[in-house]
């Protein structure tokens, strides 16, 4: 099963994207800011960082460069409202995926499937 860290700091938002993400059949651990998603990188194992840009503290460009230097097979995708950040992000880490806010749940978890592709169709039980 694929796992998410959700790293946002709108608590309503945090919540409708983890239900969605869990709902699609991903494994969901979701924190309310960067400091907070740092012990959860060093500790355990994740296959995507799903990050807001702008949070306080440490916003999620500077979360997602300490996470490719931890865990450098983890994938990064930003989320963000604002279009001049979504350039820094893009500059910052360039391997990682932009989706710009508004977007629609449906999005989110295209873009996350077409990322893992198979590996995030979770395993049928009719095979014995």
């Amino acid at each position: 099963m694929v796992r998410i860290l959700l790293a946002e700091d709108d608590e309503s938002m945090r919540v409708y994207l983890a239900r969605a993400l869990e709902r699609s059949g991903y494994e969901v651990v979701s924190v309310g800011t960067g400091r907070e998603a740092v012990p959860h990188i060093e500790s355990d194992r994740f296959d995507l960082l799903l990050t807001d840009i702008v949070m306080p503290e440490m916003d999620g460009i500077e979360l997602a460069q300490h996470a490719a230097s931890v865990a450098p097979d983890m994938r990064i995708m930003f989320i963000t409202g604002f279009a001049a950040v979504t350039l820094k992000a893009g500059k910052a880490v360039p391997q990682a995926k932009v989706l710009s806010k508004p977007f629609h749940l449906r999005d989110l978890v295209l873009e996350v499937e077409r990322m893992f592709g198979s590996e995030s169709v979770p395993a049928s039980t009719d095979n014995p």
